[in-house]
């Protein structure tokens, strides 16, 4: 268990948070100067906040009133950057093992071969960053972070400085570390996507504060608590692949409601999460005939969060999970839309994203 608890005034800006991180992969979410950054440097020992107290399993890295205030050398972390930040004169073998050396004498530490077959960089061990593309320097970044035998990996926005193939290539190893690997995770990202890919608790930040903590599914589909605006505003279900169709369409069982959507590679009984994004999501009061769409998602309004300006952010909640609808507020009127009436959601088949589709690796459950 990790647990945070800083103030901090930088400027005009002031941070003040708490929030205990289970294990697992720990999203900081919000807008660009939410505090995020801020939070994870506290965390490492690059910033010393105002006041704050920081612990893992109990240990503590910085405590302002009883005056503990370990070093970044000391406090055990893996710390994944944006852009890798490799030695370059460093093979990539020297730099996996580089870490190794702040590690105290006795600490339980990750297997290199392991860690090098995970990440598939075995044939890179002799080569040098310069020499690398931007997703294999940041699978070296993260061996060295495991290797390091940390108590805890930061990770500030890693995929932020990728394109669209690289993060894809990058994911997955993120997924691993979060399954296979004890070490609790501290993650920064502004990435719906990437939040409900590999998120296990998300803490939604604003202007500095918690607005909100718990899993990807509450957070991000609880339109009071979104953390980086309506336009990337979406939530996340959780469904089962159950067939694949000769027509090119994957069919899911969401909660007992069947939703298709363009093949997905992976085998019939795979665990899935799809995020579907507010603005993809069409409400209707009745049940609706003789559209194209083909999945309707029947369900009752929760809540209606207005911002200031025309659109209204709908939570519905459905067999397969709650869903949110961004929509005018003048459809809303019209409709006589109110939480405890019943809607229905239709979401087109094309409209999610591939890498809003998450398989997981499990089956169970």
């Amino acid at each position: 268990m990790l647990r945070v608890a800083l103030t901090h005034r930088i400027g005009a800006f002031t941070l003040d948070v708490a929030f205990d991180a289970p294990p697992g992969v720990t999203v900081l979410f919000g807008r660009s100067a939410s505090g995020k950054t801020t939070i994870v440097n506290a965390v490492a020992g690059l910033v010393r906040p105002e006041q704050g107290r920081v612990s893992v399993d109990g240990w503590r890295l910085l405590d302002t009133v009883a005056g503990v205030d370990l070093p970044p050398h000391r406090r055990r972390l893996g710390y994944i950057f944006q852009e890798g930040r490799l030695f370059p004169h460093l093979t990539v073998r020297q730099n996996l093992t580089y870490g190794a050396w702040f590690a105290p004498k006795g600490a339980a530490r990750e297997d290199m071969g392991r860690v090098v077959d995970m990440l598939g960089i075995g044939p890179l061990l002799h080569r040098r960053p310069a020499g690398l593309s931007g997703g294999e320097r940041q699978r070296v970044a993260i061996g060295r972070a495991l290797l390091a035998a940390p108590k805890l990996i930061l990770a500030d926005e890693p995929l932020s400085a990728l394109d669209e193939a690289r993060k894809a290539e990058i994911l997955p190893y993120f997924e691993r570390l979060r399954d296979e690997v004890k070490v609790p995770i501290l993650y920064v990202s502004h990435s719906p996507a990437e939040v409900a890919r590999v998120a296990t608790t998300v803490v939604a930040l604003d202007a500095g504060r918690v607005t909100g903590i718990g899993p990807a599914f509450d957070v991000l589909g609880d339109p009071a608590l979104w953390p980086i605006g309506v336009r990337g505003a979406g939530a996340v279900i959780a469904a089962r692949l159950v067939r694949q169709h000769p027509d090119g369409l994957s069919e899911l069982d969401a909660g007992g409601i069947p939703l298709f959507l363009p093949r997905i590679s992976a085998a019939p009984g795979s665990l899935v999460r799809l995020r579907i994004a507010a603005h993809d999501v069409i409400l209707s009061g009745e049940p609706p005939v003789g559209l194209s769409a083909l999945n309707i998602l029947p369900g009752t309004i929760e809540a209606m969060h207005q911002g200031d300006g025309p659109g209204v952010m709908v939570r519905l909640v459905t067999p397969a999970g709650a869903v949110l609808a961004r929509i005018t507020r003048r459809s809303a009127q019209i409709m006589g839309l109110a939480p405890g009436k019943t809607a229905y959601a239709i979401i087109k088949s094309v409209a999610p994203a591939p890498e809003d589709v998450i398989i997981r690796a499990d089956t169970a459950g």
